[in-house]
């Protein structure tokens, strides 16, 4: 098993007319599938400490819940403004079309602890360099970027330049 891509299904014209939706459900089906990825996402680590790993909303649960057990370290929920119900700290980022707002509980990272930033997709970077600002805010170091998907097209490595970025599968 050394392609996910295969297991990566496209849908054309979701969620609207031009784009090309990388639904990882195929890949989430499959126990084994799912275990492969989460060793190559360890092992794109080099042994680095993790304390912390954030998931990004929503799909960015997933895999981050899995990594986290894995790495015995914590992990944390980044959500959509207003979905966490302790204290927060909030960022805004653009979309394509618009402000959005992520939101992270302000007791969720303490001062130096190494963060892995997780979420399911890398398109346009705005949302992963939103997170990774809040973790920073809250005192953490951020050790890398995970990505199942990386859109290369989109250029959003440039929006994470500070960071190591890892990615499984590239478009």
């Amino acid at each position: 098993m050394t392609n996910l891509k295969n297991f990566i299904r496209e849908i054309p014209d979701f969620p609207k007319k031009g784009i090309s939706y990388k639904d990882i459900t195929p890949l989430l089906q499959d126990p084994k599938a799912m275990d492969f990825a989460v060793d190559l996402f360890i092992q794109k680590l080099n042994n680095q400490p993790i304390d912390i790993v954030v998931g990004i909303e929503s799909r960015g649960f997933f895999f981050a819940a899995l990594l986290a057990q894995k790495l015995n370290a914590g992990f944390v929920p980044v959500r959509k403004k207003g979905k966490l119900p302790a204290e927060t700290l909030s960022e805004k980022y653009d979309l394509e079309y618009g402000i959005d707002v992520l939101e992270i509980h302000k007791d969720a990272i303490s001062k130096g602890e190494n963060v892995l930033v997780h979420d399911d997709v890398l398109a346009t970077g705005g949302t992963a360099r939103a997170a990774c600002s809040l973790v920073e805010r809250l005192g953490g170091n951020v050790v890398q970027c995970n990505f199942l998907v990386e859109l290369s097209f989109l250029n959003g490595r440039q929006q994470l330049s500070r960071f190591p970025v890892a990615s499984l599968v590239e478009y």
